[in-house]
């Protein structure tokens, strides 16, 4: 019996004693993480998938992981040699967790759900599905705790101050800003749960997740105070007295959902696709609930001058690095041993020799070949291909700075090239391009953008699984919301001052992968007497690999574009970069 049987047979029995038929496993943590600290990984401990993305259901006789596109490739191999069968979604007729278990279960069945771990949105489209059919659905106990031997603890790493120079604007004006929000949302308190909206608006950073620098907490904000939610053990002293004299009132983590059943009688802003159910639960019978998009995810989502400055800046740190890193392949591919995972290891420490770097922003995502059709690919030293002068790599990585984070892709030519090859890099090219070049009015929402990117893939029976754009924050993480450029519907529009990626991409399974993706802001363009008009400005500074690219596929408006951003590379890099590197700079960049 392997690892996984035995630890979904201990599952069973806890299912058993709770007198439940099936128990729901979210994937996520109380605070709706991506990302998660190493207690939250429940996914990967139940299934051996450790993707960022996906739920598992297990039965008193089946189990499965649903996980989309990204994670297809992945899933399948390391899912191998277990009973969890995989369940594909975002494509034609998946069929979700929910939706099964209706299918799977007879009327009358009880489903468990730990309520810390789903939001309020999910625990009522499970509730509601699974009524349909009759099926209960149950809060239960956390069952990892008593069948995870030697659970991983929440990190007791410190909580540092990030100060206004780098963010631009106070802990005490951040309250007045969210204090007309919730004057003008007639609410009295505003729940703060995911933990880039409590690290963003408490002006603190940590390191409690690999690669994102936040802190386990939660928050409570009203017109008058703002409390804290955090082990106290977290804050250095100096940084507890400061938030003290700034109206900050500090209480012990555990006490979160204790605190919250004392409030009666109030008006509490939720946002219910972040909040998870407990919240909900300790406030709805005793208070009126406002529900809406976070209003702190939508100011922190909108940058401000001093976070745009430091963006920019940011990009040229970035960009220099990644030029000294393609120097480096360019002159050790074919000389030296590489592997995938040697060369994302290089990628790090070019990057950390850049002013305000702090760490990495996510796995770098190193694909070789085929290797590169496998969306959020991620080798060890042991797996990864070695790296030859011949066909494509295609590299997704980013950094954190202190005065920005950063996500970039590029596929590079190693050597020979098909001419399928370059005519699909060229095509996810124009679509990036189709997309930087967008104007639009004021109101357009992520979905009515998608398109542009894809346009001219389908155009050529051409498609990618994934989104064209997420919102990158502040060093934070580089995936945040509200809003998002993909084909399904967000009712968060685009807004000046938002930060986000532009990656189409297209993979052939087996073959190779490419993803161009450059980071854009939206930025105001022309009032007209029919509207106020938008689009957007990359940040990004690296060069395109122009050898892998059919001029003839271009329009005059595309190349006018990629020459132009190609001379703003070399302008901004240039100064920076060391006068060997110049002539290399200037090969990368010239026209096309």
């Amino acid at each position: 019996m392997n690892i996984i049987s035995e630890r979904l047979k201990a599952l069973r029995k806890a299912m058993e004693t709770a007198n439940v038929d099936a128990w729901y496993i979210s994937g996520t943590d109380p605070h709706a993480g991506e990302y998660l600290p190493a207690r939250w990984k429940t996914r990967a401990f139940i299934s051996g998938f450790t993707g960022s993305f996906g739920m598992v259901v297990v039965t008193k006789t089946e189990a499965g992981l649903w996980t989309d596109t990204r994670y297809f490739l992945q899933a399948e191999n390391e899912l191998t040699g277990t009973e969890i069968k995989l369940h594909k979604l975002r494509v034609p007729e998946a069929v979700s967790p929910e939706e099964w278990l209706a299918k799977q279960l007879e009327s009358g069945a009880v489903v468990g759900i730990d309520p810390q771990t789903i939001s309020v949105n999910g625990f009522r489209q499970l509730k509601n599905t699974l009524g349909k059919k009759s099926i209960n659905l149950v809060e239960t106990a956390d069952f990892f705790e008593n069948i995870w031997e030697n659970r991983p603890p929440l990190s007791t790493d410190l909580v540092f101050d990030f100060p206004a120079v780098y963010c631009g604007y106070s802990r005490t004006e951040k309250h007045k800003q969210i204090a007309a929000l919730l004057e003008r949302n007639g609410a009295d308190f505003h729940v703060i749960s995911t933990l880039d909206e409590l690290a963003w608006f408490f002006n603190l950073r940590g390191s409690d997740i690999t690669y994102n620098p936040v802190f386990t907490g939660f928050g409570l904000v009203d017109k008058n105070e703002m409390h804290l939610f955090v082990d106290p053990g977290k804050l250095p002293e100096k940084l507890f007295s400061q938030l003290k004299t700034e109206n900050v009132q500090v209480r012990d983590y555990d006490t979160f959902y204790p605190f919250l059943s004392k409030i009666k009688g109030k008006r509490i802003f939720i946002d219910p696709s972040s909040a998870n159910y407990s919240i909900y639960s300790e406030l709805y019978a005793e208070n009126e609930m406002v529900e809406g998009t976070s209003l702190i995810a939508i100011l922190k989502a909108i940058k401000n001058n001093t976070e745009l400055d430091g963006f920019r800046q940011t990009m040229i740190y970035d960009g220099v690095a990644l030029v000294e890193f393609l120097f480096w392949l360019k002159n050790s591919v074919g000389k030296m041993r590489l592997t995938e995972y040697s060369v994302g290891r290089k990628l790090k420490e070019f990057r950390s020799k850049q002013p305000n770097f702090k760490d990495e922003s996510f796995t770098p995502i190193v694909g070789y070949k085929a290797h590169g059709a496998i969306v959020h690919l991620s080798v060890t030293e042991e797996n990864a291909l070695e790296i030859g002068p011949e066909g494509m790599l295609l590299f997704d990585s980013g950094g954190q700075y202190l005065t920005g984070t950063t996500d970039i892709t590029r596929t590079v030519a190693l050597g020979h090239v098909t001419e399928q090859q370059k005519k699909d890099f060229t095509i996810v090219l124009k679509g990036m391009i189709g997309l930087t070049l967008a104007e639009f009015p004021f109101g357009t929402k992520g979905c009515h953008l998608d398109i542009l990117a894809r346009k001219p893939m389908w155009e050529n029976g051409m498609n990618y699984g994934h989104g064209t754009g997420h919102g990158i924050g502040h060093f934070l993480y580089a995936h945040e919301g509200p809003m998002a450029i993909r084909q399904e519907y967000n009712e968060n529009r685009i807004e000046p001052g938002m930060v986000l990626s532009n990656e189409p991409a297209f993979y052939r399974e087996g073959e190779y992968g490419i993803r161009t993706e450059n980071m854009i802001v939206c930025v105001e363009k022309q009032v007209t007497p029919f509207c106020q008009f938008f689009g957007f400005e990359t940040l990004s500074l690296c060069p395109i690999d122009t050898s892998l690219v059919i001029r003839e596929m271009l329009t005059t408006l595309e190349i006018n574009w990629l020459n132009e951003y190609h001379r703003k590379v070399n302008n901004q890099l240039k100064p920076q970069l060391d006068t060997d590197l110049h002539g290399f700079l200037d090969e990368l960049t010239k026209e096309i």
